[in-house]
Order: structure tokens, then C-alpha cells, then sequence
């Protein structure tokens, strides 16, 4: 038994964040039920057509109902009823508008987790502008963070901004459902990607103040040899991250750089020589051969893999990380639970359970087929 396993989830499709936090939930065993727009989304149609897993919608099942028509909002209330939270990311205003705010839905069920995914809030100046994962990011000042001197910071698409929002959606709405099965009260939850974004950055925002990034100094992160990226011979890359002085004993003794003075790490002074060094010894031979030197050990090495190759991975594939179908990869769900065997892929493959779903409100054959006809339901 998963542990979210008798939660019901209403998600009102949309994108990025919203779908990731239902994914969350379902993987772990909720019952996801999306209330699918007319027409769908962009993304979600052309996976479809490719042939392709719509993977931010594996393990729900899909409903399309047609909001804006009363009869259309009746049935999302009504299966609102037996819901334990609510998803929506639309902006802050639009549920009101089709007559599914919090004020309603909690009415009809006064125990509902009503989760709201926005990317910059419900309030605030900019709460009903346009925006995308790195503007959030930027915001919050993390970005900034990510600079090394004189360059443009860059993050990877999606996962900060994005992927923090929907795990901050995911970890409110289980907090609602315990709150709300012992209180017998229901909650609003006002999930901002420009929020989690900037607590999930505690750690970095720690570092700032104590001088390590982006400060007066060189930072270890951004200058040092000991903490980068270096290109090899064949034209790949790795990664060091040898910050703590054992580990650094490590690098240097596995690399062969027995003249290099351990006690002086931390000494800026002699970081640009040292990196110079770094640079030109990991180009000399191809990414293979510092892997079978360095991957394993205390030196805190990986090797920079594409997506490809890290499906491939024998430690990822030990952990069934991925799923690779050889058109498309999936990430496994997380975390992991103890009992529990670990599975790339289950059910990945969203169903369209328009009949089902809708036979579950006592709705009659007679009677779905009108609803249809006149487009209420997909």
C-alpha cells in the first residue's frame, strides 16, 4: 500500500508546476483525477500525437468538462464533494470567475484542500503578471547566485522555479489533508513558485551571509579549482566538488599532485595556478579514463552526462532512476518508501475516463449522452 493511497486529488488541468505536484501525489499512491480543458494543452496534445508518454500525467485519470457552462461547473463541484484537495495554476482571479473559488468549493465541502499554484502569488504587484521559471528565480535573487564573475548566470530549465513550486504544491497539500482529517477544516493554500524558489534557497541565502558566495572574496564555488566543471580530451566533460580538506587530500593524491600543499586550499592566492594545472591535466586524456580514476572515491567526482547517458548509468539504472523506452525517458518516482519496490514506469500512461467518472456521480447513460451532445462533457 502506497502511503497517499485513498487520497483524492481534483487536478484543473494546466501546465508546468500544477501537473508536477499531481504527479507527485499520484506516484505515492493518491487517486488524481484531472478535469481536462477542451481542447487541451499544447504540450500535452503534441506528446500525444508524437506518440509519446504524457508523463506529468501518469497515474490519473482525465475527465473533460466544459467550465464555462453551468452545468459543466455543477459536475467539477460535485466531484469536489468527495475530494480531499484541490489542484488549480491558473492566474489569481480566474477560478472565482467560473465559480470554483475557495468561498464555493469550500462550501460545498468544508474539508477541501484548496491548492493554488501561481508563479509569482495571489497577491502582491505582480501577482497577475506573466512569467516563466526564470523569472521567478531571478526575483528571488538566487540567480544571481549562480553567476560567476563577469558571466551571465544559467540555470537548468524548469527545475528551480518550476520543479520547486510543484514539490512546495505537493508537500502543502498533504499537510492540508493531515490538518484537515483532524481539525475537520479545510485550507487554502497560496503555493508561490517565487516562494519555494527562495526557501529552498535557505542554504545558498546562509552561504551569502557568511561570505561564501558572492561576496568580497573569491568564493569556493565560483573560483576555486577544487568546485568546477573541466573539460576532457574527447571533448566531455566532469565535475570535482572537493570543498572539505579530506576530500581534497583525496583529489590530490589520486590526480598525483603531491607538491600541491593541502594546508593552503583555502588560500585564494594559489587558486589560479592551481586551476590552470586542473584544466590542462583533465584535458589530457578523454572523460572515460577520470572516471575509472576518480568515480567512486572520497575526490566528490561525477562525470557530466547527456540525459542519455545517465538513463544508462550503472548506479542510476541499480536505482531504476529512469525509464528509457529508446524514444523517451522518465524519471522514476520519488522518494523511495521502505517496502516498497522501486519503479521507473508505473502507470505512465494517463486514462481518458470521461464515462467512468462521470457513471461515479450517478449520472445515467441517458443522461451523458445529452450532456455530451450539448458539450458540457468531452
Amino acid at each position: 500500500m502506497k502511503p497517499l493511497q485513498g487520497v483524492q486529488v481534483i487536478e484543473f488541468e494546466g501546465i508546468g508546476p500544477g501537473p508536477l505536484a499531481g504527479m507527485m501525489l499520484a506516484d505515492l499512491g493518491a487517486t488524481v483525477t484531472v478535469v481536462g480543458r477542451f481542447g487541451g494543452i499544447a504540450l500535452r496534445e503534441q506528446l500525444r500525437g508524437a506518440g509519446l508518454v504524457d508523463t506529468l500525467g501518469r497515474g490519473k485519470q482525465f475527465v473533460r468538462i466544459n467550465l464555462k457552462q453551468a452545468e459543466g461547473v455543477e459536475l467539477a463541484l460535485n466531484l469536489l464533494e468527495k475530494a480531499d484537495a484541490l489542484i488549480e495554476g491558473n492566474r489569481p482571479g480566474v477560478m472565482e470567475r467560473l465559480g470554483l473559488g475557495p468561498d464555493v468549493c469550500l462550501k460545498r465541502n468544508p474539508k477541501l484542500v484548496y491548492g493554488r499554484m501561481t508563479g509569482w502569488g495571489q497577491t502582491g504587484p505582480l501577482s497577475q503578471a506573466a512569467g516563466h521559471d526564470i523569472n521567478y528565480v531571478a526575483l528571488t535573487g538566487l540567480l544571481s547566485l549562480a553567476a560567476r564573475p563577469g558571466e551571465l548566470p544559467q540555470v537548468p530549465p524548469t527545475v528551480l522555479g518550476d520543479a520547486a513550486g510543484g514539490l512546495n504544491l505537493a508537500f502543502g497539500i498533504v499537510s492540508g489533508v493531515l490538518g484537515a482529517r483532524s481539525s475537520g477544516k479545510g485550507v487554502v493554500i497560496d503555493a508561490a513558485m517565487i516562494d519555494a524558489a527562495a526557501s529552498l534557497g535557505s542554504l545558498a541565502l546562509a552561504l551569502k551571509a557568511a561570505g561564501m558566495l558572492n561576496g568580497k572574496h573569491p568564493s569556493a564555488f565560483h573560483d576555486s579549482p577544487f568546485y568546477d566543471a573541466y573539460e576532457c580530451a574527447d571533448g566531455k566533460a566532469i565535475t570535482i566538488g572537493a570543498l572539505e580538506p579530506q576530500f581534497y587530500a583525496v583529489l590530490m593524491e589520486k590526480l598525483g599532485l603531491s607538491d600541491v600543499p593541502l594546508g593552503k586550499q583555502y588560500d585564494s592566492r594559489t587558486w589560479p595556478e592551481l586551476k590552470q594545472r586542473l584544466t590542462a591535466l583533465f584535458k589530457s586524456k578523454p572523460r572515460q579514463a577520470w572516471c575509472e580514476l576518480l568515480e567512486g572515491t572520497e575526490a566528490c567526482f561525477a562525470p557530466v552526462l547527456t540525459l542519455e547517458e545517465a538513463a544508462a548509468h550503472p548506479h542510476n539504472v541499480a536505482r531504476n532512476m529512469y525509464l528509457n523506452d529508446g524514444r523517451q525517458i522518465q524519471a522514476a518516482a520519488a522518494p523511495r518508501f521502505s517496502g516498497e519496490e522501486t519503479a521507473a514506469h508505473e502507470g505512465a500512461v494517463a486514462s481518458e475516463s470521461n464515462d467512468a467518472i462521470l457513471q461515479m456521480l450517478g449520472i445515467t447513460a441517458e443522461r451523458m449522452a445529452e450532456l455530451k451532445a450539448a458539450g458540457v462533457v468531452g
